[in-house]
């Protein structure tokens, strides 16, 4: 079983480390790249995969709904620490909540459980996204419009598959085939571009980043837990809204705080060592995950 984690762990870290060497050495302007991965490669994974109609999405809701409540739930719970601590609840609460479904989610799942966790990887990415841009947002700016919601690419592409998918229309398999080889260049490139920026982050408020590095796994375990029981979710599904739940503080969460001016710097110290944390807990959360009998196949 431990050969089974490493398995899974090893080429996440490796090639974040990648990215995290290659930025000390070249200093990158990395925006470039996520940009792209954000309007192209990623929108077209998720066309791909809700458009090739191999996941009727219907056996998804309850995975889907269950994402959002540990989401939204894990805001709830934490409400009373950051009025405990005197915290802004603007800075500490939306890394607690949105977490790296995009960069660690997808990648960990894959690996952790084979092709076969892909759809369930899709739908908790894009549940997280489109909270993450409606309520995200409107936490850090309330006044701001949620019209640009529908503007972006990972939006519409989620549109165009679902519309697919729940039509019963098949693609060509040519257009298929070519969507999936350019959306799979957005799995590897999220990794590499997370180790770069962590490269921009710092550890000037690391006894707020600590306090969130346990509490955002927590918060998300304690959500999952009855939630489990009270969804009817087949395994894969399960395995992936535990693994989901375990997950980090997602380094949007930074770049959104940096455009927001919302204290930027603290924000970074939760998804830096929020991140390094993720070592500890993942390993654990995968351990019994295997140790249940999940795993690729």
């Amino acid at each position: 079983m431990f050969a089974q984690i490493l398995a899974t762990l090893l080429p996440v870290f490796l090639i974040a480390g990648c990215g995290a060497l290659y930025g000390r050495l070249r200093n990158p302007d990395i925006r470039v790249l996520n940009s792209l991965n954000m309007e192209l490669f990623a929108p077209l994974l998720v066309f791909a995969v809700l458009a090739d109609g191999k996941a009727p999405l219907q056996d998804y809701s309850q995975l889907a709904l269950a994402a959002a409540l540990v989401v939204l739930g894990s805001g709830l719970l934490l409400w009373p620490i950051g009025r405990l601590f005197k915290l802004d609840l603007r800075t500490f609460l939306p890394p607690m909540m949105f977490n790296n479904t995009g960069n660690m989610g997808i990648p960990l799942l894959v690996l952790a459980f084979g092709e076969q966790a892909l759809p369930a990887a899709i739908v908790v990415f894009i549940t997280e996204m489109v909270l993450h841009f409606s309520v995200g947002l409107y936490m850090l700016d309330p006044h701001g419009s949620l019209r640009r919601l529908l503007r972006l690419p990972v939006v519409l592409a989620t549109l165009a598959g679902l519309g697919l998918n729940l039509s019963g229309i098949h693609l060509p398999g040519w257009l298929l085939d070519s969507s999936h080889l350019l959306g799979s260049i957005s799995v590897p490139l999220m990794l590499f571009a997370l180790g770069v920026r962590m490269l921009d982050v710092d550890f000037s408020s690391w006894r707020l980043g600590l306090l969130g590095a346990i509490a955002c796994p927590a918060s998300g375990l304690l959500m999952a837990w009855p939630l489990v029981n009270l969804f009817d979710l087949p395994a894969i599904q399960l395995a992936s809204l535990w693994v989901f739940a375990a997950l980090p503080p997602a380094v949007l969460n930074y770049i959104l705080a940096e455009h927001y001016r919302q204290e930027p710097h603290k924000v970074a110290s939760l998804v830096l060592i929020g991140n390094l944390g993720s070592a500890a807990v993942l390993p654990v959360v995968l351990g019994i995950l295997f140790a249940q009998g999940y795993g690729p196949g």
